[in-house]
């Protein structure tokens, strides 16, 4: 707020200037108006000439403002009170002279790559006259350069434009390539997980086929397991039956007969005894009483050794011609006996008979006289 008239101006300045509060004025005394203390903004379009004489278009923006200071409200006071938009055309005039001033110092290829500094330059070349007018630059953008179609900026920036081309296919080459290669390695790592998984499920299918064939089996070997007991047991049983088919026919064939073979060679060797005796008797006595008493035994001596067979268990192994050679065995022992009792009563006695193995008795041969 500028407040003017009155008796109380302070020196030269014709403003009292008041920011940040509120004052008393009083009317028709004093007049008061207003200056504004917000960012502004200028745009600068101008043609420059450079350094190699090329001429160029070049766009910048400008913000600026007035001073925060009371010598630059007053300055800029006395200057723009009455018409504020005039500060945005004198702010661009001011720029523009200070641009053409720079970019003729400078070549093309300075201003495209140091826009930066093009911009410091500006502003430190502009900043004592901005100061007297009260404003202050708070920013400058250089928005655009433009060589006016004449080829130039796009001549500097083809070895450029194709360097970063090149790169750019390079790149999207080995982008391509590594794509490719990850692809490629892909497809081997998903073969390769196809096979082993093939792998996995063929052993799986091998095993399950594997344990349905046992588990098919289990029946069949157990029925042929206890089926070869069965005839491992009844083997044994035969076995056994035969051993004990063995021992009945020892103990009810064999050892009977042993057993009637000794009672017939001990009878023997009575009856030898008993002969002998009779021999002697005969001897001495009368020889025709004493064969008809022989020939009247002769009947007995068969019953007696007939009797011995009675109670023993005699197998039959020819049928009724085995049962008559035994009964005729039996009359021709006695017979023999007779006979050699006969023999013995015709010659001396003779030393006693001797038994053999199978219970007959033999003597040596007796002449008779």
């Amino acid at each position: 707020m500028l407040i003017s008239g009155g008796k109380h101006s302070s020196g030269a300045s014709p403003f009292r200037v008041v920011t940040g509060h509120g004052a008393f004025v009083m009317p028709i005394f004093r007049k008061v108006r207003f200056l504004t203390l917000s960012m502004c903004e200028a745009e600068v379009t101008e043609v420059c000439v450079t350094k190699q004489a090329i001429a160029l278009t070049v766009r910048a923006v400008i913000a600026f403002k007035v001073g925060n200071d009371t010598e630059s409200i007053v300055n800029a006071g006395q200057r723009f009170l009455s018409d504020q938009d005039q500060m945005s055309v004198l702010t661009g005039r001011i720029f523009a002279g200070h641009l053409r001033s720079i970019i003729g110092s400078m070549t093309v290829e300075e201003i495209i790559t140091e826009r930066q500094k093009l911009a410091t330059e500006v502003l430190d070349g502009s900043a004592v006259e901005m100061a007297k007018i009260g404003l202050t630059v708070d920013a400058l953008q250089i928005q655009s350069i433009d060589d006016m179609k004449l080829g130039y900026i796009a001549a500097m920036a083809a070895p450029h434009n194709a360097a970063i081309q090149r790169d750019a296919q390079i790149a999207q080459a080995v982008a391509n390539q590594t794509a490719a290669e990850a692809e490629q390695k892909s497809q081997r790592t998903q073969a390769e997980y196809a096979r082993q998984t093939s792998i996995v499920q063929a052993q799986y299918r091998a095993e399950v086929e594997a344990a349905q064939a046992e588990a098919a089996q289990a029946g069949p070997l157990a029925q042929a397991k206890a089926q070869q007991e069965v005839i491992d047991a009844r083997t044994e049983l035969a076995q056994r039956e035969a051993e004990l088919r063995q021992q009945q026919l020892v103990a009810e064939v064999i050892k009977p007969a042993d057993a009637e073979a000794e009672r017939i060679r001990i009878l023997a060797l009575a009856e030898a005894e008993k002969m002998r005796v009779q021999a002697e008797a005969a001897a001495s006595n009368n020889r025709v009483a004493l064969d008809r008493m022989l020939i009247d035994q002769l009947p007995q001596i068969v019953k007696e050794a007939g009797r011995g067979l009675s109670g023993a268990n005699v197998n039959i192994l020819n049928g009724a011609d085995g049962l008559g050679e035994m009964a005729a065995g039996l009359v021709g022992q006695g017979l023999s006996i007779l006979d050699s009792v006969k023999r013995g009563l015709s010659t001396p006695p003779s030393p006693a008979p001797v038994p053999e193995e199978n219970g007959q008795v033999t003597r040596p041969e007796l002449t008779q006289s």
